[in-house]
């Protein structure tokens, strides 16, 4: 294939510094979540991606390797609204968008509507699998619509909005899995694993002292809703687009061309949102790496956590412990990226 020229389209000059500004920002976010979280840097590459392109993250992990203390990091520094919320399995919907309430005054009553903690700038729900569908489900219409409806009311939540959510894969008893119209809202599934033991030593060392981290504040909650705009001008060439694409569709076991393996381990694949999301996802990360393009590099690096919690393996894949993981090694290996300088 002939290489793809690279399509110019952020000429303005405040657009260009604006990316410069992206571009600092985000090593300057770094080195302050470092301050505070040691190691996962793969981790925070994928959190801060998912922050500029305005999708929502949904985070696996074993208990202590700071998933909490991570996402507050990020509110800190950025001086944003920030909302915990502890799902638990007698949580109600209103407890999360929030409720109407009785309100007298001068011998009138009339309702008012008492906003929930999902009306914030970053919201934590914490280990959300530990709460029924019907709970899970409150959070749908403001992480895909920005916007909450209550009472026959729409009231639009604070942008940036960002919803980070855990999940434990250990003691899953009385646990709620998500349902894949819940799962297909998070841009990226990002998994924690342990840190290596040199790590894990400073760690130790850190916490056991008497030591207070002051955290500064090099971009701001509107920087983020800029970088959002900007990312959206970046081009993707044609030929990536169908590259993610067809990779998407051969996650599929419905589709007669997919890889025989994803017919035999696979129950459903990938829907639009992964291949839009490979897209806008590649076009930050190419900014954050000095390009103005997409590459088919961009789009295989990000297809682990855009598509490991939209693949949903069946039980021959359990038996044979196969992983999801597994299955998008392996689809990268079935379906490569044409040659190209892209």
């Amino acid at each position: 294939m002939a290489e793809i020229e690279e399509v110019a389209v952020i000429e303005d000059q405040d657009d260009l510094g604006l990316v410069k500004k992206m571009q600092e920002g985000r090593d300057q976010m770094v080195a302050e979540i470092k301050k505070v979280i040691i190691g996962q840097e793969e981790i925070i590459d994928e959190l801060l991606i998912a922050l500029f392109a305005g999708g929502h993250c949904l985070v696996t992990g074993v208990p202590g390797l700071a998933k909490t203390l991570l996402i507050k990091t990020v509110a800190d520094i950025l001086q944003v609204n920030f909302s915990r919320i502890q799902f638990t399995p007698d949580l109600m919907p209103a407890d999360v968008v929030g409720s109407e309430v009785v309100e007298e005054s001068g011998g009138n009553r009339k309702l008012k509507f008492v906003k929930g903690p999902i009306f914030t700038n970053i919201l934590l729900a914490d280990e959300i699998n530990r709460t029924p569908p019907k709970t899970q489900s409150s959070l749908l219409e403001a992480m895909e619509e920005k916007q909450v409806t209550a009472a026959g009311t729409t009231y639009p939540v604070a942008a940036p909005f960002f919803v980070l959510a855990t999940q434990n894969p250990i003691e899953l008893e009385g646990t709620y899995p998500l349902p894949e119209a819940q799962l297909d809202r998070f841009m990226f599934k990002i998994e924690l694993g342990y840190l290596s033991e040199e790590d894990e030593i400073t760690v130790v060392t850190t916490t056991t002292q008497t030591n207070e981290t002051e955290l500064s504040h090099p971009i701001s909650g509107e920087d983020i809703i800029e970088f959002q705009r900007i990312a959206r001008q970046v081009p993707a060439a044609e030929a990536v687009i169908k590259y993610a694409v067809r990779l998407v569709h051969a996650s599929r076991p419905q589709n007669e061309s997919s890889p025989g393996f994803i017919k035999d381990w696979v129950s459903w694949g990938g829907g639009i949102r992964a291949s839009q999301n490979l897209i806008l996802a590649g076009k930050v990360r190419a900014l954050l790496l000095g390009r103005y393009n997409v590459s088919y590099g961009d789009v295989r690096a990000l297809a682990p956590p855009i598509l490991r919690h939209r693949i949903i393996l069946n039980f021959h894949a359990e038996a044979e412990r196969v992983t999801t993981d597994d299955v998008i090694r392996r689809l990268l290996d079935e379906v490569p990226a044409p040659a190209s300088d892209i």
